[in-house]
């Protein structure tokens, strides 16, 4: 089958450029556009039979008719369209004046107008309008970065089965950030995002942050970066995405760069010099370095006149008054500095506010002695990957801010807090006196870092998961209980002459509640709970956690056996409770309630829950983030607390539990197996104590299991919710009527 890339980005990779009254298009360069064209060279040279770019053009749809397109181009160019004025409220609104500077750590630039959202919704619609004209069967979408986070929800809608992935250029930030966002806003966002199979980030600091998000604002919990959202499994992890190692390998040697390299080695002379080339944003932290170098100069003026600071700063989002306003603030700061601490044959800084040519950027790469990058936030910052793998001499010193992606990789470079200026000016002497040996290692070590995960490496491991997370969807959607298997267990059940159904409470039978008093049985739930005990072809136990007064308070009048404490104790149908085990040492109960109140002090909204056989913690209502961690720390210390006794303790669904040992719904199960020959077996339950059951009835023949939620089971099926499971049982009531007719 054919397979197709489309690639979906804010901006098409073209310039349109006029020449007299003729308009062409030529093709752009960047990270993102370098990054395709690398991996499509070569690991996915044969991966897709076609590759289709998609976004805007940068020019009416009058100009694009008439432009000519680039010749001999590996990509389809499709343009999506948007008004002036509504691109402009998306893109320096929204996009860049509330997305950027927030997921940068600058809340104090964000700016929240509902119009610019609304737009930013508007344009994301207008993709998806485009996209659901291009899309095939078998298409691979691949969707990149802040602009369009809704963008695959909106597809996910039109295109369930499509193969999506998205990757964000940027850092996703901390909850505490991102919760500032007004709610809707921020859904809109985080489902938008799970519309994809696969989301990328740079680092798993970021991962790990959207993970945080969608747990506290979608009550997501994640299992080995795996979420379960809208059936379906979505995978989130970090792609440290890099340049083409090579070829900035194979430039540093070219005969046009070697010639611009004599022209800077002329300028430069006999005094160091260092290097910093930047977008002009206030998140790459130009200011305080400048700041940095001039207070370096000041504490050792016996670098005045032999060092020089070559600065380039490449114009960016000129319409933005943050922008305009920093560049003012830098162009003066320079002028004073030079003015002040300069001479007639001597400038600190030499400053240039253009585009570098390629050549005249790998040429400094090589001329320089020091990089100085500086981003106060960066998703990853390549210029620091593109300095390291232009210096083929294994000479030069990075230095590099620790809030740069990049840092988590290139650890061999000297890191520095962009904001502390004494920090950078000891950097600056630190790298300036390094010797050449050392200067050696640490280059070398951060080119076979990067040079093993270049970019190819990086597109070629985001297909790679993408691919295993579909693979992992098509999985479980075998294991669902979908309409043929369905049909299957109802049929099998018609038939059966002596059947045992065999169900979980919470979780199961109804959804967990905030508090456990309020998950009371609906009347609907209680009326086919009775009409299935009622069947004299069918035995029915309701096997719960929950103590033996509050079942028989909620189920003791309906036909059915009850089962309390996970088997601690058994009611059979029409008889009196009976106990399995008995009570845990005081003395025992003692240490574990010690242990437990200890965390309910440390994890607010938990509670201790005092039972006949066990003692239970639970953390259904404390903060999620929160919780977790406390939750893992008091399961440690408890299994480590009740090794030499003769206790259990359950990790179940945000409840952690203290019982005798050997009291599980399996050997409950067991009990009951023993009394009767049953040819059919229906066994449904939601979390971890239901497990015991599963593998009791994995060698059953005659049985089937049902586990409720998304979570690897040990059942045959998985079913969504509770509301799922109350039907299911009710088509069991009535089913038999049917085949009878």
């Amino acid at each position: 089958m054919n397979k197709r890339l489309l690639i979906i980005s804010n901006r098409l990779p073209l310039t349109i450029e006029k020449t007299g009254n003729e308009l062409t298009c030529r093709q752009s360069s960047g990270g993102l556009i370098a990054a395709v064209s690398a991996y499509l060279g070569n690991d996915g040279k044969d991966a897709f039979t076609e590759k289709i770019w998609i976004g805007a053009p940068g020019c009416s749809s009058e100009d694009w008719s008439v432009a000519s397109k680039p010749h001999q181009s590996d990509y389809q160019y499709k343009p999506v369209f948007i008004e002036a004025e509504q691109y402009e409220a998306y893109y320096n609104g929204f996009s860049n004046s509330l997305l950027w500077p927030l997921f940068h750590y600058f809340p104090s630039y964000a700016e929240y107008q509902p119009e610019t959202f609304e737009a930013y919704m508007d344009v994301n619609r207008s993709f998806a309008e485009m996209l659901s004209t291009q899309i095939r069967i078998g298409d691979v979408v691949w969707i990149h970065d802040y602009h369009l986070l809704p963008l695959a929800g909106m597809l996910r809608k039109r295109f369930p089965d499509l193969t999506i992935g998205l990757f964000l250029h940027i850092p996703f930030p901390a909850y505490e950030l991102f919760r500032v966002i007004p709610k809707t806003w921020q859904r809109e966002l985080l489902t938008g995002m799970l519309g994809a199979d696969l989301i990328g980030f740079h680092t798993m600091e970021y991962a790990a942050y959207f993970l945080s998000a969608l747990e506290l604002e979608l009550k997501l919990k994640s299992e080995d970066s795996v979420v379960f959202w809208d059936d379906r499994h979505v995978k989130v992890e970090a792609f440290p995405i890099s340049i083409d190692f090579k070829n900035f390998q194979e430039a540093a040697e070219h005969e046009a760069v070697a010639a611009k390299r004599q022209n800077y080695l002329q300028l430069k002379e006999d005094k160091k010099m260092l290097f910093s080339v930047d977008r002009l944003d206030y998140t790459k932290g130009i200011y305080n370095r400048i700041r940095a170098y001039k207070n370096f100069l000041l504490e050792h003026p016996e670098y005045m006149g032999k060092i020089v600071f070559t600065l380039v700063i490449v114009p960016s989002r000129d319409g933005i008054k943050t922008y305009t306003d920093r560049k003012s603030a830098i162009d003066e700061y320079i002028g004073d500095l030079n003015g002040t601490l300069g001479t007639l044959d001597w400038k600190p800084i030499i400053y240039q506010y253009q585009h570098l040519e390629f050549e005249d950027l790998v040429a400094l790469y090589t001329v320089c002695d020091v990089a100085l990058i500086t981003p106060m936030r960066d998703g990853m910052n390549l210029v620091a990957k593109e300095f390291v793998a232009s210096r083929t001499d294994q000479q030069g010193v990075l230095i590099l801010s620790e809030m740069a992606g990049a840092a988590k990789e290139l650890t061999e470079a000297l890191l520095i807090n962009p904001n502390d200026e004494q920090g950078i000016g000891t950097a600056i002497k630190t790298a300036l006196n390094m010797p050449a040996e050392e200067q050696r290692e640490r280059m070398t070590a951060m080119q076979e870092r990067i040079g093993s995960y270049d970019v190819n490496t990086w597109a070629a491991d985001f297909f790679e998961q993408l691919a295993k997370v579909k693979t992992l969807q098509e999985k479980y959607a075998v294991q669902l209980l979908d309409t043929f298997s369905r049909a299957r267990l109802l049929n099998d059940y018609a038939a059966a002459k002596q059947r045992l159904i065999l169900l979980d409470y919470d979780g199961t039978l109804v959804p967990f509640a905030s508090e456990p008093h309020l998950a009371q049985p609906t009347p609907e739930l209680l009326s086919v709970l009775e009409e299935l005990g009622r069947d004299e072809r069918n035995d029915v136990y309701i096997i719960s956690g929950r103590d033996g007064t509050t079942l028989t308070k909620w189920l003791g009048h309906l036909p059915v056996g009850l089962i309390a404490e996970h088997g601690a104790k058994t009611r059979l149908k029409n008889a009196e409770w009976t106990n399995k085990t008995t009570v845990p040492e005081n003395n025992y109960l003692l240490g574990v309630e010690k242990l437990m109140t200890t965390y309910v002090n440390k994890c607010p909204h938990s509670f201790i829950e005092h039972k006949e056989f066990s003692l239970a913690w639970h953390y259904r209502k404390a903060e999620p983030f929160q919780a977790k961690i406390r939750a893992d720390e008091l399961y440690k210390e408890l299994v480590n607390y009740t090794g030499p006794l003769p206790l259990d303790v359950l990790n179940g669904h945000k409840v952690i539990e203290v019982r005798n040992r050997m009291i599980n719904k399996g050997m409950a199960v067991l009990e009951i197996l023993k009394t009767k020959n049953y040819d059919h077996i229906l066994c449904l339950g939601d979390d971890q104590t239901d497990e015991d059951m599963f593998k009791i009835l994995t060698s059953v023949k005659a049985a089937c299991t049902i586990k409720v939620g998304d979570t690897p089971s040990f059942a045959h099926y998985n079913i969504y919710s509770p509301y799922q499971v109350q039907s299911l049982l009710q088509t069991m009531v009535e089913y038999p009527e049917v085949v009878k007719n």
